[in-house]
């Protein structure tokens, strides 16, 4: 058993500038349907949310890079945050072969007023 993780850090005002600016277009390109429900639902503290699953999404990325041969292999969307009934984050997979591999998974998410961060670990055969 062979293990991997990623880290990542975001500064949530770069994402409510992006959002801002950009406004569906950059929504639509990074997040799912259901994350952006969830941000949403979030109303003042939405850009957190955004912010923490930005990071989120990188920090998949470093994790499972020791399994592509190339960066353009996975999209924003092939890694989904989801949350269980209790509020604890977890991903779900979408369109991606690499799954199969990965024993365990688990992920990590924390804001505060500047900034989120994600931590991702996996276990892989």
């Amino acid at each position: 058993m062979k293990v991997s993780c990623g880290t990542d850090i975001t500064e949530i005002s770069r994402i409510k500038e992006a959002i801002e600016k950009e406004g569906e277009k950059f929504i639509n390109e990074i997040y799912t349907q259901n994350e952006i429900n969830y941000c949403e639902s979030k109303r003042n503290a939405k850009y957190q949310h955004y912010a923490a699953r930005f990071a989120a999404k990188e920090a998949i990325y470093k994790a499972v890079s020791t399994f592509l041969g190339n960066k353009y292999e996975v999209s924003w969307k092939n890694a989904e945050i989801l949350n269980t009934d209790d509020g604890k984050p977890y991903i779900m997979f979408h369109d991606v072969n690499f799954e199969e591999r990965i024993e365990n998974i688990d992920i990590s998410l924390s804001h505060s007023k500047e900034n989120a961060i994600a931590n991702v670990t996996i276990l892989y055969n």
